[in-house]
């Protein structure tokens, strides 16, 4: 296996809605309409995919509902080159319709992050790191 994730789906409740939240309310490049059955978001170095939730649940657990609460047990991560946007960010994804769980501040770990939801409730960081270093293609080093 080569070391590599190649497209991460999140199951959504309102395709439309979530097209929108994260084609126009992020900016992320996509070729999706608001009608369509899968959105691919181009990322560098991997693939956003958008799915109804129970067809995705269904797809992955066949007889699964996909309706839960609480805490998914996942994250995703979006890591500035300046620490002032982080703070740029979360405003960004709450003026597209995200919801601030975290505001911006100083992380345990040295740096400086947030989290917002998304409309479907999925977690995103937005952190910086005075370490942070990253590839011309602007995926994160990580060594």
């Amino acid at each position: 296996m080569e070391p590599r994730i190649s497209i991460i789906t999140l199951g959504v409740s309102d395709m439309p809605r979530a097209i929108r939240f994260y084609r126009d309310g992020l900016g992320l490049p996509t070729s999706a309409d608001d009608a369509a059955v899968i959105a691919f978001f181009r990322m560098q170095g991997t693939v956003l995919a958008l799915y109804p939730r129970d067809a995705l649940a269904q797809d992955a657990v066949p007889g699964s509902s996909g309706r839960g609460a609480g805490f998914c047990g996942i994250t995703l991560a979006y890591n500035t080159r300046a620490k002032d946007e982080v703070e740029e960010t979360l405003r960004l994804a709450e003026r597209a319709g995200a919801v601030i769980v975290k505001p911006a501040q100083d992380a345990g770990w040295g740096g400086y992050h947030g989290y917002f939801a998304d409309p479907d409730g999925y977690l995103w960081e937005v952190a910086w790191s005075a370490k942070g270093e990253f590839h011309p293609d602007g995926s994160l080093v990580i060594d």
